[in-house]
Formats: structure tokens, C-alpha cells, sequence
């Protein structure tokens, strides 16, 4: 079964650091409480299930993109915080999906759903979760209502084409983006964009932190992706390659496809699973010595340049430096993991 941790703190600035706005964080505080009293179902033992990934914590990222981006509107209500709890509870209840998918036995350093209790149990729970993020954003209007519909869409579509995918050998970078937009893309840019639209932000503020939230999620898991290949174990909380050894090939896999040891390494990647660990040493040495990493880097630092393009469309002021920041502490956590 795969062993699901979350990533351990690199020598970036914390996210308070990155966010100086006092109001945000405050509104972030009231998501946490909202999380949990929308939670609140009939069956007690529901409730505990649905609360169980909450109160293991998380960063928070999303609903903090909706309060960030709800700072370039005019805010006279709670709408911003309905935005992100509506999100957080799309992530969430997405996460216990996956986990069935992946038969994870851990999420966020506690035992995964589907080990406490079981399958069933886990599905059922996210698909109450998904059920309160649509009453949840229900007062902000149809529209919202329509975004986070669309949205899960998207991570569903993303999944199934991930599943397609497993241990294929054949497919490149193009399919590598379909997937990660959206399994994770499509969410970040949902969580920006609700913000600034629960704030009655004007319309073409909404639509530039669209376009940066979605490249910024492109960045987000192309980061994740890089860390896997050239972190530690210790660093991960997991075993380096993990995605090789489950037939997940992200992008610097894909781009050595393509290289010059392209058939030595699809070789590798014909054995049967799950690989002995000399199989994965071998993929990772030829995905790190080829220069494949740092191409992705480079691509993820182009997305970064067009996220800044987008951000050069707002109003100057704090936000919008604070947006940059945000992306440029998603590309230095992998580049500060590589150079370890």
C-alpha cells in the first residue's frame, strides 16, 4: 500500500511570512472554525469520519489563496470566508477519494480514512464533504456554485487520465499536463478566483488571478513532482522515486524518455512492479545526471514568468507582491531540496 506524508519544511520563508496581512490571516482563522460547524451532520459518528483529515491540519493553501485574493475587492461580509472553506472542502473530500484509489494508509502524518475505518466509509465521507462545499457556496450565487461543480469535474477527469496512464510508457509531457491541470491546477485557480469573486472584485481582477492561480498550480505540482526525485527519504517522509515505483512518471521521467538513454530507462520501466529498489536507483540516476530535473525547473520557472505577467495586470500595491512571493516559494522549495 502507498505511505502518504506531507513535506517536510525546507529553508523557505513560513506562509505567514509571505502573507503580512493581518486580515487574512484572521479570515483564515474563521475558516477553521467554519470547517468545523459545517461538518456538523445528524450521525455523530459522520461527523467524527468527515473531521478526521481536518483536525489532522494542513497548510491551508487554497482557502489562504481565496483570502489573499479577496484583498482585491471590496469586503463587507463573510463571503471571502465562505470561499474557502467551499474549497478546502473540495480538496478534502477529494483527498479521501484518493486515498481509497491509492489504498494510502497515511494522510497528513495520521492514519488515512480507508485504514481507520474502510473504504466505503471513505467514499462516503468525501462525498459528504463535497455535498457541503456546494451548500456552502450556495449563498455566494450561482455562479460560485457552477465553478466548484466544474471544478470537481476537472479533478475527476484528472484522476481517471492519471489511472490511464499508470506504467505507460508512451505518453509525454502534453498528457503530464492534462493530468496535473486537473488534478491540481484546476482547484488552485478555483480558490483564487472564488476569493476575489466573493469580494466583488472587478472583473478583470478575477480574471487575472485566474490565470495566475492556474499557472501557479501547474508550478505547485511540478514542484511536488521534482522533490520526489531528488529529495531524501528523510526530507519526503517517504522513499525517494515513490512515484516511479507506483508507475506515476512525471515530467523530468517523461523528458529523459526522450533522451539519449531513452531505451535503457524504458527497460527499467517495462519490469514488472513493484520494482526492486536497484531499478528505481537506476531511473533516478539517469533522470538526475541527465539534466532532466532542470528542465522542469526551467520549465516550472517559465509558468512562474507567466503567473508575474498576470500579476503585472493588477493594481500596484501589496497583494500583488505578495502573489509573486507566493510563486516563487513553490519553485525555491524544490530547488533548495535539490541542492541537499
Amino acid at each position: 500500500m502507498r505511505r502518504r506524508a506531507t513535506f517536510l519544511a525546507v529553508e523557505t520563508p513560513p506562509l505567514p511570512e509571505l502573507v503580512p496581512v493581518p486580515a487574512v490571516w484572521k479570515r483564515l482563522g474563521q475558516v477553521e472554525t467554519r470547517l468545523h460547524e459545517v461538518t456538523e451532520a445528524e450521525d455523530a459518528f459522520l461527523t467524527k469520519i468527515a473531521r478526521h483529515l481536518i483536525d489532522a491540519g494542513g497548510k491551508r493553501y487554497r482557502p489562504l489563496l481565496a483570502q489573499v485574493t479577496a484583498e482585491l475587492g471590496t469586503i463587507s461580509d463573510d463571503y471571502p470566508i465562505e470561499a474557502g472553506v467551499s474549497v478546502e472542502l473540495v480538496h478534502i473530500g477529494s483527498l479521501y477519494h484518493d486515498d481509497v484509489i491509492d489504498e494510502a494508509d497515511e494522510r497528513r502524518g495520521a492514519s488515512s480514512v480507508n485504514t481507520n475505518w474502510s473504504n466505503t466509509i471513505a467514499i462516503l465521507a468525501g462525498d459528504f464533504l463535497l455535498a457541503r462545499a456546494s451548500e456552502v457556496a450556495a449563498p455566494l450565487g450561482e455562479e460560485a456554485v457552477t465553478l466548484i461543480a466544474q471544478t470537481y469535474a476537472k479533478l475527476v477527469e484528472g484522476q481517471v487520465l492519471e489511472l490511464q496512464l499508470t506504467d505507460d510508457l508512451v505518453h509525454g509531457p502534453d498528457e503530464y499536463f492534462k493530468v496535473i491541470g486537473g488534478k491540481t491546477a484546476s482547484l488552485i485557480r478555483t480558490s483564487a478566483r472564488l476569493g476575489a469573486m466573493a469580494a466583488r472584485a472587478d472583473e478583470a481582477i478575477i480574471e487575472a488571478v485566474s490565470h495566475w492561480a492556474w499557472e501557479m498550480g501547474l508550478v505547485f505540482q511540478m514542484s511536488d513532482d521534482v522533490l520526489d526525485l531528488v529529495a531524501t527519504d528523510q526530507y519526503l517522509g517517504k522513499p525517494v522515486g515513490s512515484d516511479i515505483g507506483e508507475g506515476t512518471f512525471t515530467l523530468p521521467v517523461l523528458y529523459a524518455m526522450e533522451g539519449r538513454r531513452a531505451d535503457e530507462l524504458k527497460a527499467l520501466l517495462a519490469e514488472r512492479r513493484p520494482y526492486p529498489s536497484d531499478t528505481v536507483a537506476s531511473v533516478l540516476e539517469i533522470v538526475r545526471n541527465g539534466g532532466y530535473v532542470d528542465r522542469a525547473l526551467d520549465e516550472a520557472a517559465a509558468r512562474l514568468r507567466a503567473a508575474d505577467e498576470s500579476v503585472d495586470s493588477l493594481p500596484q500595491g501589496e497583494i500583488p507582491d505578495i502573489l509573486r512571493r507566493l510563486g516563487r516559494y513553490l519553485l525555491d522549495r524544490a530547488e533548495a531540496a535539490r541542492a541537499t
